[in-house]
């Protein structure tokens, strides 16, 4: 397969994904509007509350994807802070998941590099993924190299994850379930970062960023 049908490929399944996790809040915005045009006051506190919590989830996760997947990313004026700020946002809304390390610890180094924030969210989301019924997401380390900690019941690397992280797993099966991990490969080969993960088999998942 030419590159040029990789790239194609990789832009179609990261839209869909993107798409998928967007369409269910904006339903819910939709149905809560139109909940208020068909009833008017009728529709009560509870129609405002849905299109409120639906917004929220929706602008929490443009907010991260954009971090993550757009240019401005990798912008050296990001801190490790906007990253902590914007994975806060993102599960505050099912509560499901916890953080549990501090962003004024020198994540990172002292100056981190230009890239080291999205490649910090975009591992943080790999751990995200790994947590299928909750649990809580640490980071540590410092100067140039970076551990995030994925841990809870069923903790663990979903199929070809790994493969994907590598750039090992071939793009025609390449679906949304990977897609994340292999866009967070490519995006550290092209900021000079290495990213790896290992599952333990223990309740938890290490993912590791190396400058």
């Amino acid at each position: 397969m030419s590159t040029k049908s990789v790239d194609a490929a990789m832009l179609e399944v990261l839209a869909s994904k993107i798409c998928h996790d967007l369409i269910s809040p904006i339903g819910a915005v939709n149905n809560g509007v139109e909940l208020i045009e068909d009833m008017g006051a009728d529709a009560g506190p509870e129609a405002t509350a849905l299109i409120a919590f639906s917004a929220q989830q929706a602008s929490a996760k443009l907010q991260a994807f954009r971090m993550a997947y757009g240019i401005g990313g990798a912008d050296s004026n990001i801190k490790p802070e906007d990253v902590h700020k914007a994975i806060e946002f993102l599960i505050s809304q099912d509560k499901k998941i916890k953080q549990e390390w501090n962003p004024n610890a020198g994540i990172g180094g002292a100056a981190p590099p230009k890239g080291f924030c999205k490649m910090l969210i975009c591992g943080i989301l790999l751990g995200i993924e790994c947590l299928p019924k909750g649990g809580t997401i640490s980071v540590v380390g410092a100067n140039s190299e970076t551990a995030i900690v994925a841990k809870g019941e069923n903790a663990s690397l979903r199929g070809q994850t790994e493969e994907a992280l590598a750039l090992k797993l071939d793009a025609q099966h390449l679906d949304p379930k990977y897609v994340h991990a292999m866009m967070t490969g490519l995006l550290a080969e092209r900021h000079g970062f290495t990213v790896t993960a290992k599952d333990s088999g223990q309740g938890f998942v290490s993912i590791t960023i190396k400058a």
